[in-house]
C-alpha cells in the first residue's frame, strides 16, 4: 500500500453555514428532549387504563364459576357477563369487613344519638304525611305504623342515605374473600336474579359495603324472601319508593311473627331481685304483678299475655317487660342495642315521654349496636 502524503487544507464554513447548522443542532436536541418527556407523559396517562383493562384473573376465575348456579336461578348469560366485566375486588369492602372498632359505645350513648331529638322530630313529621300509607300497611300486615317508621329511621335515616357502594361488587368481593363461608356467595347469585328480574337497573343497584340494599337495608336473600309491590305498579322497589319499601318491612315482621294485639313492651319500676328471679324468660304478666313490677307510666299490667323482664344496664337503670313482638324486631338485627332503639324511637314518634328512670353513667363496654 503506497502513502501519499498530501498537504493539510482547513475548511472553514462561511457564517451563514455556521449559525443554521448550530441552531439545526440546538433544535434537535430540544425535539429530543420533548420526545423522551412525551413518551414518558403517554406512559403514565396509560398505566391506569392498563391497569383498569386488565383485571384480577383468580377473581375473574372465581366469578365466572358461579355461572352454573347463576343459570340455574333464571339468569340470562348476557347479564352475567354484563355484571362482571371488568370488575375488581373492592378494597374498601375488604378493609371494612376486617376492621375493629376503636371503641364501642355504651348502650346509654348509643340510645342517645338513635333516639335524638331530630330523629323524633323527623320520625313524627313523616308519620303525619304518610298517615294514609301507614293505615293502608297496618291494615295489610298488621304491623305498628310507629315501629315501621321506626325501623325506617334507624336503618337510613327515613331514607336519607342508602349506601353508595355497588352491590354486585362488594358480595363478589365479600365472596372471593371468603367472609363467612358460602353466604356472600348465595347473596350474590340472589342479588343477580333481582337484577335480571328488573326491580332495579344496575347503575342505581347500590347499598352497604356488606350488600345490604335500599331504604330498608335488605340483603338480597330478605329482598327475595319478603320484598313486596306494595303499590302494585310490577316492580319491588325498595330504593326509591317509600310504599314498597316500608311495605316490605312490614312483611318482613309480620312474617317473622308480628303479633298485631299487642305492642314491644314498656318500661317498669322493678323491686329488687326481679331479674335474677325472672331469670331470660317470657312468663304471664300476672306473675310480674304479684312480684311488684308495676308500669313506669302508671297504667295497669295486661291482664293477658307473657312478657320477659330485661334490665340491659343493672338494676341501677331502666326496666322493660317486653313481649316477643321485642324478639320479631331482633330478627331483623339481633343486637339488643339495635331493638331497644328501634322500640324506644317508636314509642316517641308516637308522642310517648322519656323514660321515667334515667340510663346510669357507665365506663365503654363491650356494648354494641
Amino acid at each position: 500500500m503506497v502513502n501519499i502524503n498530501l498537504p493539510c487544507v482547513q475548511m472553514r464554513p462561511s457564517p451563514f453555514i455556521r449559525s443554521k447548522s448550530a441552531a439545526l443542532g440546538q433544535g434537535l436536541r430540544v425535539a429530543g428532549v420533548m420526545l423522551v418527556f412525551f413518551v414518558l407523559f403517554l406512559t403514565l396517562v396509560r398505566l391506569p387504563a392498563r391497569a383498569q383493562s386488565a383485571p384480577d384473573p383468580q377473581f375473574q376465575a372465581f366469578v365466572m364459576k358461579l355461572w352454573p348456579q347463576a343459570q340455574q336461578r333464571g339468569v340470562s348469560r348476557a347479564l352475567f357477563e354484563a355484571a362482571f366485566e371488568g370488575m375488581e375486588p373492592d378494597e374498601a369492602v375488604l378493609t371494612k369487613s376486617r376492621r375493629q372498632p376503636e371503641f364501642s359505645k355504651t348502650l346509654p350513648d348509643y340510645l342517645a344519638s338513635a333516639v335524638s331529638a331530630r330523629r323524633i322530630e323527623t320520625g313524627v313529621a313523616r308519620a303525619a304525611e304518610l298517615s294514609d300509607l301507614l293505615g293502608q300497611i297496618e291494615a295489610r300486615h298488621g304491623v305498628d305504623r310507629h315501629i315501621l317508621l321506626a325501623v325506617w329511621g334507624m336503618e337510613t335515616n327515613f331514607g336519607g342515605f342508602t349506601g353508595n357502594t355497588p352491590v354486585l361488587r362488594a358480595l363478589a368481593t365479600l365472596a372471593f374473600a371468603g367472609y363467612r363461608g358460602d353466604y356472600f356467595q348465595r347473596e350474590l347469585i340472589g342479588a343477580l336474579q333481582i337484577l335480571e328480574e328488573g326491580h332495579v337497573v344496575a347503575g342505581t343497584f347500590t347499598g352497604s359495603w356488606a350488600g345490604a340494599m335500599g331504604q330498608t337495608q335488605f340483603m338480597p336473600s330478605s329482598f327475595r324472601a319478603y320484598a313486596v309491590d306494595f303499590d302494585g305498579d310490577g316492580r319491588k322497589d325498595i330504593w326509591t319508593n317509600v310504599a314498597d319499601a316500608l311495605g316490605s318491612s312490614a312483611n318482613y315482621l309480620a312474617k317473622h311473627g308480628w303479633d298485631r294485639t299487642q305492642g314491644w313492651g314498656f318500661e317498669v319500676f322493678a323491686p329488687p331481685g326481679a331479674t335474677a328471679a325472672f331469670g331470660v324468660n317470657y312468663g304471664p304478666f300476672g306473675a310480674f304483678s304479684r312480684f311488684g313490677v308495676t308500669r313506669a307510666d302508671g297504667e295497669p299490667l295486661p291482664q293477658t299475655g307473657e312478657a320477659m323482664l330485661l334490665a340491659p344496664t343493672g338494676e341501677n337503670g331502666p326496666a322493660f317487660l317486653v313481649t316477643k313482638n321485642f324478639k320479631v324486631i331482633r330478627s331483623y338485627n339481633n343486637a339488643m342495642a339495635y331493638a331497644f332503639g328501634v322500640a324506644l324511637l317508636a314509642d316517641r314518634i308516637a308522642g310517648a315521654q322519656p323514660l321515667r328512670r334515667p340510663w346510669p353513667v357507665v365506663e365503654a363496654s363491650a356494648e354494641r349496636r
